[in-house]
C-alpha cells in the first residue's frame, strides 16, 4: 500500500509539473502586422510631416510590409521609419526581411541592401521634419553584395551610446559576429530586449551580438533634444527603417517579457 501511494504521489508531482511547462511554453505574441495593410503604423519620413507617405514608399504587398522606390526619379535622402504606435519596454521581437531589387538612384553606397529596426525609439511625433533618424538603438539588417562578408544585425547609434564588456561605447556602428547573408532570401532576427538592461540581437537562432545600458549621447542626435546624455532608455518606440534599398518584412512579431 505504501508504495502505491509513493507511486501515486509521484504521478501527481509529474502531472503538475507538465501542467505547469504547459503553461510556461504557451506564448503570447503579439502580431504587431497584419499582413493586410499599415493599421498600427505611423510613418516619418524626412522632409514631410508625420504620416505623409512619400512617393509611397511603405506598402503592403503580398502579405508583406515593404519599402519600394518605382516613383522616385532619385533619392535625395528621404530616410525613412514606419512606427508602431504603442512603446514597449521588456519584450522578445521577431522579424522576417530581406532585400530585394536595385538600390534606387542617389542611394549612398554604405546603404546598399541596408536597412534596420530601432529600439527604444523617440516618438514620430518628436521628431523634427528633416531629422535622418530617430535618436533610438538600431539593429542593422545588411544584405552581401554575393562575393564579400558583410555581418548582419549590427548595432549602431543614432544619438545614443551603448556599454559592451563594462566600457561605454561611443563608435556609431558596432558589428556581429554573424555570417552573410547574400542574395534575396528571407533571413528571421530576434532581438531580445530588458528595458535599460541587456539586450540581444539573434540571427537564424544564432546569438550574435550582447550589449547593455542603451542610453542618451553622442553627436548623431539634434542639437537641441531635450533629454540629457547619459539618461538610460528603458523603454520607447520600435520602428522599421528605408534607407534607399527595397525590402521586405513579412512578420514582425512580439512577446511581452516580464
Amino acid at each position: 500500500m505504501r508504495k502505491s501511494i509513493i507511486l501515486l504521489s509521484l504521478l501527481m508531482i509529474a502531472v503538475s509539473c507538465g501542467t505547469r511547462t504547459n503553461k510556461a511554453e504557451k506564448e503570447e505574441w503579439i502580431q504587431l502586422f497584419n499582413g493586410k495593410d499599415l493599421t498600427g503604423w505611423t510613418i516619418k519620413i524626412k522632409g514631410s510631416p508625420v504620416n505623409v507617405n512619400y512617393k509611397n514608399t511603405f506598402r503592403v504587398k503580398n502579405g508583406a510590409m515593404v519599402v519600394r522606390y518605382d516613383e522616385y526619379e532619385k533619392f535625395n535622402a528621404e530616410y525613412g521609419h514606419i512606427f508602431y504606435n504603442e512603446p514597449f519596454s521588456k519584450y522578445k521581437l521577431r522579424i522576417e526581411y530581406r532585400f530585394v531589387g536595385d538600390q534606387v538612384p542617389g542611394g549612398q553606397g554604405w546603404a546598399f541592401r541596408n536597412s534596420g529596426v530601432m529600439l527604444h525609439s523617440q516618438s514620430p511625433e518628436s521628431m523634427l521634419v528633416d531629422q535622418d533618424f530617430p535618436v533610438s538603438i538600431e539593429a542593422q539588417f545588411l544584405g552581401g553584395n554575393g562575393t564579400d562578408p558583410r555581418s548582419t544585425l549590427n548595432v549602431c547609434t543614432p544619438g545614443t551610446n551603448i556599454v559592451m564588456n563594462d566600457t561605454l561605447i561611443t563608435n556609431h556602428c558596432n558589428n556581429s559576429s554573424s555570417k552573410t547573408y547574400h542574395g534575396d532570401i528571407w533571413v528571421t532576427a530576434e532581438l531580445v530586449v530588458y528595458g535599460d538592461s541587456i539586450i540581444h540581437h539573434i540571427v537564424e537562432g544564432d546569438t550574435v551580438l550582447t550589449y547593455s545600458k542603451p542610453q542618451v549621447g553622442g553627436t548623431n542626435k539634434p542639437a537641441d533634444y531635450p533629454v540629457p546624455d547619459g539618461t538610460l532608455l528603458k523603454e520607447g518606440y520600435i520602428c522599421l527603417q528605408a534607407e534607399s534599398h527595397p525590402v521586405e518584412f513579412r512578420k514582425v512579431e512580439l512577446l511581452r517579457l516580464k
